[in-house]
């Protein structure tokens, strides 16, 4: 009975911990909870695999694949959280809210519901999401790295492309003065 005192008492601790934090804002603090929870089992579940597997961690990585996998992030993290084409997968967690930059979308999270509003948030922000991919790369290199450099320099050569494209279309409104 004692132990599930100390329980009881630790959880209304927290829960007047989160009320402090929270003030008159509603901030969804257990759906963070989750969400850092997951992305942490992830990552630990990646360790263990690497151990298991006897797999080695890279002895360096190059500067190129740095650069791969940061342009890579970058692209992957805004199709995700930005493209009108992956709108479908950020719909149950998001509402369409307006146009943004070329081919992307802005979209608003819903009122605070806990889970589905922290999961809402972090596919909406292309810097959240950086994390999470750059993670994925990083494991990717562990288990697959011959892939997860061909993915990453497709992806690279992609964020690329598309600051041609708005070099060019800069260039064009400019050639029309």
């Amino acid at each position: 009975m004692a132990q599930h005192a100390g329980l009881r008492d630790l959880a209304a601790a927290g829960r007047a911990q989160a009320e402090a934090y929270r003030g008159p804002n509603d901030r969804p603090l257990g759906g963070y909870l989750v969400v850092m929870l997951v992305y942490t089992s992830l990552v630990a579940a990646a360790a263990v695999a690497t151990l298991v597997t006897g797999r080695k961690l890279p002895r360096d990585l190059r500067v190129s694949d740095i650069a791969l996998m940061a342009m890579g992030t970058h692209k992957l993290a805004r199709t995700l959280s930005k493209d009108a084409v992956t709108s479908p997968l950020r719909a149950p967690f998001t509402r369409y809210s307006q146009t943004g930059g070329p081919a992307e979308v802005m979209e608003e999270v819903p009122k605070p519901t806990g889970l589905r509003h922290s999961v809402g948030e972090l596919i909406v922000c292309p810097f959240c999401l950086d994390m999470w991919v750059v993670t994925t790369f990083t494991i990717g290199h562990v288990f697959a790295p011959r892939a997860t450099r061909l993915v990453t320099a497709g992806l690279s050569a992609l964020t690329a492309a598309d600051f041609l494209q708005l070099a060019y279309a800069k260039a064009q409104q400019i050639a029309q003065r």
